[in-house]
């Protein structure tokens, strides 16, 4: 009888234990569970729709400052440096030197100062230059003695030459009270005095040389009356 009960006890207690290893694990298992998978899934969602709004803001930045508002400031800027060349454009062949080249010249006989030699420069056609050396060269011949002497009357520097503008220089081929002296038909005139092409001008009448002077360009005539001083 005993064996009886306490195998039944047994039996018994065995299946208590069962059933409180079931709850245990019903327990586990339960809802709790559930709503932390769910949770899990919700940031996980949230997290997947954070990235998504970042790559909205991206895309929206991207809009405010994008490439076709920058093309549009570039395309500004560029106009602004096609304006600029073409206004370097319309000054083309400004600040250039006169080469003796550049110009054409006049000489006409005057009487003022016991007589002088009045040049007149001018510009070719098309042409536009500067005269920046203020006193040309000029000499009668190649020999030494048939060089003029600056006498620093008139001046502009530079003087600019185009169209009908005309520069003045005048030149005094005799200053001293002596009968002597070498003739010359031409007067030999450049620019600078390394200028490789200087102009040979034929006088209007044949010139007594002898110390001879020239003065400044300018462009009043009446400055460039040679006298020394």
């Amino acid at each position: 009888m005993r064996s009886r009960l306490a195998a039944r006890s047994t039996r018994l207690a065995l299946a208590v234990a069962a059933v409180t290893a079931l709850a245990a694990t019903t327990t586990a298992c339960g809802p709790e569970d559930n709503g932390a998978a769910d949770a899990a899934a919700s940031a996980s969602t949230a997290a997947s729709a954070g990235s998504g709004g970042g790559s909205d803001k991206s895309s929206s930045d991207s809009a405010s400052t994008g490439g076709s508002d920058s093309s549009g400031s570039n395309s500004s800027s560029n106009g602004s440096t096609d304006k600029t060349g073409s206004g370097d454009g319309d000054k083309s062949g400004y600040g250039q030197s006169c080469g003796t080249n550049d110009l054409d010249f006049t000489v006409t006989s005057e009487t003022q100062a016991g007589g002088y030699y009045l040049v007149t420069a001018k510009a070719k056609s098309g042409i536009t230059c500067y005269l920046d050396v203020n006193t040309p060269s000029v000499s009668f011949g190649s020999n030494a003695e048939g060089v003029a002497s600056p006498v620093g009357q008139g001046g502009e520097d530079p003087i600019k030459l185009t169209g009908s503008a005309v520069a003045y220089t005048g030149i005094s081929p005799k200053t001293t009270n002596s009968d002597s002296g070498i003739e010359f038909e031409n007067v030999i005139i450049a620019t600078t005095e390394d200028d490789p092409n200087p102009a040979e001008l034929k006088l209007p009448d044949t010139a007594t040389v002898d110390k001879p002077i020239v003065t400044n360009w300018s462009t009043n005539s009446s400055e460039t009356v040679p006298v020394i001083v």
